[in-house]
């Protein structure tokens, strides 16, 4: 179930970093499920991942924190028989509304060098 949007509070923009791990898996099948999450949720800026790990980055639309992390919590598990995605646990999330994420950009305290949306890497 989406969370339901708190009464009057406008919806704002959240950027969202999901971390997961887990055991080991070939490359090349985490590389495949992460860009079938891509495909499936056109939303990902980037999918980083490692054998043993991956990060998903992307932008939420919700109208408070909570919301957004709820929906950012239940993604991984939600897509993981579509896309291919591993048994992974969440070990890492991090929500962050837009002014903030600017505001560390500018500061140099996060990398926000442009990507073509969607795309998949190694760490």
């Amino acid at each position: 179930m989406i969370p339901e949007d708190a009464p009057g509070l406008p919806r704002r923009m959240w950027h969202v970093t999901l971390t997961v791990a887990g055991d080991p898996i070939p490359d090349s099948d985490i590389k495949g499920g992460l860009e079938q999450l891509a495909r499936e949720r056109p939303f990902l800026l980037t999918g980083r991942y490692a054998p043993d790990r991956a990060e998903v980055r992307y932008w939420e639309e919700a109208s408070c924190l909570e919301d957004a992390a709820a929906l950012a919590l239940r993604l991984w598990g939600e897509h993981r028989g579509t896309a291919g995605l591993p048994h992974w646990e969440i070990v890492g999330l991090e929500v962050l509304e837009r002014e903030v994420f600017h505001l560390r950009a500018i500061n140099g305290e996060m990398d926000v060098r442009l990507a073509r949306a969607g795309a998949v890497r190694p760490f």
